[in-house]
């Protein structure tokens, strides 16, 4: 035989024998790497906890052994102590991670109230006005929360006093943004000398006031547990 046809006999047996072989013998070609599974900024209960869900209602009391204070400075302790308070908020949007979830506060109430003010005897009430507040919670560094006035109007607190000279309604509304923290060790939301100025009252009432307080654990009391949030 010619060695051109033997050499040609050679090739076409060996592609017979390739294209026999089975398609799992062929070599594998490596896709794309899949895409990270999208986790919004609140789960319930943990990072890998499901999402919160628009219009679950969020609350948390003052957090274990602490109470709010509204001082007439940011450095007396001279004012309004209150030892139990509640925020009510219900969450408007939560997107995927990195962002900034919303809520809408719908109350935030004051019980326990005693004043060393001296003149003042008793307090009435501590109230806070024209709510619903919109609540911005960012999972950026030191997880910051911010309060904005709603349409109703700026926010407000107001204090009612029993004094030697009758009864005193002071009025004070936030000068500034209202800001504070988040933390996921404690599941809890903290603010600190949040400046107030006096808008209406007696001018017995001091001119400013400055409030801090620390709320937690707050939950999800629309989920059966009432779970933890975590901002992830």
């Amino acid at each position: 035989m010619r060695p051109s046809s033997c050499l040609a006999l050679i090739t076409a047996a060996a592609a017979v024998a390739v294209g026999a072989l089975p398609a799992s013998a062929a070599p594998a070609v490596p896709g794309p790497p899949a895409a990270p599974a999208a986790v919004p900024v609140l789960t319930a209960g943990g990072p890998d906890g499901a999402a919160v869900a628009a219009g679950d209602v969020l609350a948390a009391p003052l957090t274990t052994g602490t109470r709010a204070t509204f001082y007439s400075t940011a450095t007396s302790t001279t004012g309004v102590t209150c030892g139990a308070s509640q925020f009510t908020a219900t969450v408007l949007t939560n997107p995927d991670a990195p962002g900034t979830a919303t809520e809408s506060l719908t109350g935030m109430a004051f019980s326990s109230c005693t004043s060393n003010v001296t003149g003042v005897t008793a307090v009435k009430s501590l109230t806070v006005g024209n709510l619903p507040y919109t609540v911005s919670v960012a999972d950026s560094a030191g997880l910051p929360v911010a309060l904005t006035a709603g349409p109703t109007g700026p926010i407000e607190a107001t204090a009612v006093l029993s004094t030697w000279f009758g009864t005193l309604t002071c009025t004070y509304r936030l000068s500034g943004d209202f800001t504070g923290s988040a933390d996921n060790t404690a599941h809890s939301l903290s603010f600190r000398n949040e400046h107030f100025a006096k808008s209406s009252g007696s001018s017995l009432c001091p001119a400013d006031g400055y409030f801090s307080a620390a709320y937690g654990p707050v939950t999800d009391t629309s989920r059966t547990g009432n779970p933890p949030v975590h901002i992830n």
